[in-house]
């Protein structure tokens, strides 16, 4: 892939968990980034132990060569909570914006079972027309808003959620404006839909409106589990469904690519949810950034 155009980051997720916390509760945030930068990132999205007040967080960041490229906010519009939603957005996006992130990851968290006991794969949120049209309308109002900063909005797709199908992805794609975004998640999609060409068919579909990358393997044999045992998300995630690229089953090589033929412009982000006792986050952190240097060249 082309060095100048795509820059690599890393999750705090493998470090500690926000909808686990007692997952590396014993992590530091000190400690999560400077691992980040003995791996060789350059780039961080935001977790649950990071400062959030940019003139505490930007020097201890930027000595340690880290950026910020993102962080998870969650959207309530088919709930019909559209005004708290851009409210808390406004806050959000001004944070970002003072941090130097162009993006904003966003997740239409309404009705969404990612943080509870239900099956994941059995029981996920189905939105009704007009949620679907509540959704899309306060998508493209956060596009505005984001616009206002120099900003851009991206919609992540993600298991048990209302939006987390190739015909869920469609549909919202086709809804919203141009200006409103897709945050492509590799795991996610593949998770969703059980296969590696139906996980491509989605980054193919939309490549012109991807700009932002969460690189994310899975383990197929969790993945049955959660399946045949009718688990929970966290459940998936706490048994090892998801890992870092190059210890999964996704095969990686046609995702670089394809990025690389669209000339794709912008962050990658390692992105694994495991548990820290388990797999230790700096030596997978190691093993990603080696499988990234040895199959995409960057």
């Amino acid at each position: 892939m082309n060095k100048n155009n795509v820059r690599l980051a890393i999750a705090p997720i493998g470090w500690t968990n926000d909808d686990l916390p007692e997952l590396g509760k014993e992590n530091t945030f000190q400690q999560i980034i400077s691992e980040m930068a003995l791996a060789g990132f350059s780039g961080s999205e935001v977790g649950n132990k990071y400062p959030r007040d940019p003139a505490i967080l930007k020097p201890m960041l930027e000595m340690r060569g880290i950026e910020i490229v993102n962080a998870w906010f969650s959207t309530f519009f088919a709930c019909g909570e559209k005004a708290k939603t851009l409210d808390e957005f406004i806050n959000h996006r001004d944070f970002l914006h003072a941090m130097g992130a162009k993006v904003i990851g966003c997740s239409e968290q309404s009705h969404s079972i990612q943080g509870t006991d239900k099956a994941v794969l059995d029981e996920k949120p189905i939105f009704s027309d007009e949620e679907w049209r509540l959704t899309a309308e306060g998508y493209n109002a956060l596009a505005r808003l984001a616009a206002e900063k120099g900003m851009q909005v991206c919609l992540h797709h993600h298991m048990g959620t209302g939006i987390q199908t190739t015909e869920e992805i469609d549909r919202f794609m086709a809804m919203t404006n141009d200006d409103v975004f897709l945050l492509y998640d590799t795991g996610h999609a593949y998770y969703s839909e059980g296969s590696q060409q139906k996980m491509l068919a989605i980054l193919n579909r939309y490549l012109p409106r991807i700009n932002h990358i969460h690189l994310k393997d899975v383990r197929n044999h969790v993945i049955d589990q959660v399946r045949l045992e009718h688990l929970s998300f966290l459940d998936g995630v706490k048994r090892g469904t998801f890992t870092v690229p190059g210890d999964g089953d996704i095969d990686f090589r046609p995702v670089f690519d394809a990025l690389d033929k669209a000339n794709y412009c912008g962050w990658m982000v390692v992105e694994a949810e495991q548990d820290p006792a388990l797999a230790n986050p700096f030596e997978y952190a190691l093993k990603a950034r080696r499988y990234l240097r040895e199959t995409a060249d960057i």
